[in-house]
């Protein structure tokens, strides 16, 4: 890989942390350019969950710090949503590429449909639709499941789970997904590491680019909040899972082209 390259993602991982930090969603940005740079469907998403744990972990301590993450509580968030992700990754390693072809720009399309037509989220709390215990035995591991053999949305998913399923106040639900998503990330992470498929100095350095945006996009949203983010990722997404969809030797586009 070039030097130029390596420059560009780096500047994309700014960009995503920058986003990420606002809206969430900075996956839906990192994944796709890691796949249009030449890396394999495996090696784009080990090493963008090498770069994206970095800042899970960071937003993780401060949540711990400020007292909004009770370990005695919380651990069953952290232990189900680690069990999802590593199943999800080792699921990753093991398919076939051309399915991984097939599948991230469906995903990357799902991924912004639910962008469109998410509820928003006021904040205040509201009434438990189901048991925490059962929350946790389904919610959780699906969604740490879906963190592992793919990733980009993961944070928000999450973030509705929690406050439209258990009634989390929208502070609580933001605590509790960082835990959740560092734990999935940190899980598909340790299955990542021995696939011998991660580009760890890329993936690093990636990860300094997304703390220098987080720190941005952070100040940004003080003064402007996702407004305007929000319906980038959209138009983003789709645009990634066209372009993914377009390359030639995409077995989707392929069959597609036959059919029409």
């Amino acid at each position: 890989m070039s030097g130029e390259i390596i420059a560009i993602l780096i500047l994309v991982a700014v960009v995503a942390g920058f986003i990420d930090a606002i809206a969430g969603g900075g996956g839906l940005i990192t994944l796709p350019a890691l796949l249009l740079s030449g890396l394999t469907p495996v090696q784009a998403l080990a090493t963008n969950k090498l770069q994206s744990s970095a800042g899970s972990f960071s937003a993780t301590v401060a949540f711990f710090r400020k007292g909004l993450i009770k370990w005695h509580f919380s651990k069953w968030v952290f232990f189900m949503a680690f069990a999802g992700g590593t199943i999800g990754a080792l699921l990753a390693t093991k398919l076939p590429a051309t399915f991984l072809q097939v599948i991230v720009p469906i995903l990357l399309l799902c991924v912004a449909i639910y962008f469109l037509l998410s509820p928003s989220l006021d904040g205040k709390e509201k009434r438990a639709k189901i048991s925490r215990t059962l929350f946790l035995l389904t919610f959780v591991p699906l969604i740490g499941f879906y963190d592992g053999i793919f990733g980009p949305g993961t944070g928000s998913f999450f973030m509705v789970a929690f406050v439209l399923m258990l009634g989390s106040t929208l502070i609580n639900a933001i605590a509790e997904t960082k835990l959740a998503n560092f734990a999935s990330n940190i899980g598909s992470l340790f299955i990542f590491a021995f696939s011998g498929e991660m580009q760890i100095l890329l993936g690093l350095l990636m990860a300094c680019g997304a703390f220098i945006g987080a720190q941005l996009g952070a100040r940004f949203a003080v003064k402007y909040g996702g407004r305007v983010i929000r319906p980038l990722l959209i138009v983003m997404s789709v645009a990634m899972a066209l372009k993914l969809l377009l390359e030639p030797t995409n077995p989707l586009s392929q069959w597609l082209l036959q059919f029409f």
